[in-house]
């Protein structure tokens, strides 16, 4: 009897870690699309969304994603359809670049060593993420150089210097 407990404990550990390692996406094919806010003259920060579809080789679908934006992790959301992802974030207008922002993804595995790394203080910068997307952005428009309200206020003060000129030659 008792080593049959032993057996069917065994294999419920088997069984349960096979569920909890999961599967890694193998030789990822990433085809992405992005979108940047453009105007900053009535928003307080600039949006960045970047959605990308993962197919692997190996056929594993509905990952858990996490993506790393400058050092900032920001976990990627599934989309209803297979194998679809998103990732936002916002960002203050005066500290954006305009060109291209790597972002990278990594998968579960690669999220718990980075992780591991950051608590640890150790340098990030050799661990290897699942892939890599770039979202492009064109830069901000933050308004004109010169308000409408000065342009308005200097035209009145040049129309009414000119009529006061005009007034006190006659």
């Amino acid at each position: 009897m008792a080593n049959y407990v032993h057996v069917v404990l065994l294999s419920y550990f088997v069984i349960l870690g096979n569920f909890a390692l999961g599967d890694t996406c193998q030789n990822p094919q990433v085809s992405s699309e992005s979108y940047t806010t453009t105007d900053a003259t009535v928003v307080v920060n600039i949006a960045f969304i970047a959605q990308f579809t993962v197919k692997c080789s190996n056929n594993v679908k509905n990952l858990n994603l996490y993506a790393d934006v400058n050092g900032k992790i920001i976990p990627v959301t599934k989309s209803l359809e297979e194998n679809k992802y998103q990732v936002s974030w916002t960002e203050d207008p005066k500290k954006v670049s305009s060109g291209e922002h790597q972002v990278k993804i990594y998968d579960e595995e690669g999220f718990a060593l980075l992780r591991k790394a950051q608590r640890n203080g150790e340098d990030t910068s050799n661990l290897k993420p699942s892939f890599t997307i770039g979202v492009n952005h064109h830069g901000t428009y933050t308004g004109p150089w010169v308000q409408s309200e000065f342009m308005a206020a200097a035209t009145a003060l040049v129309v009414w210097y000119l009529a006061y000129s005009a007034k006190s030659k006659i």
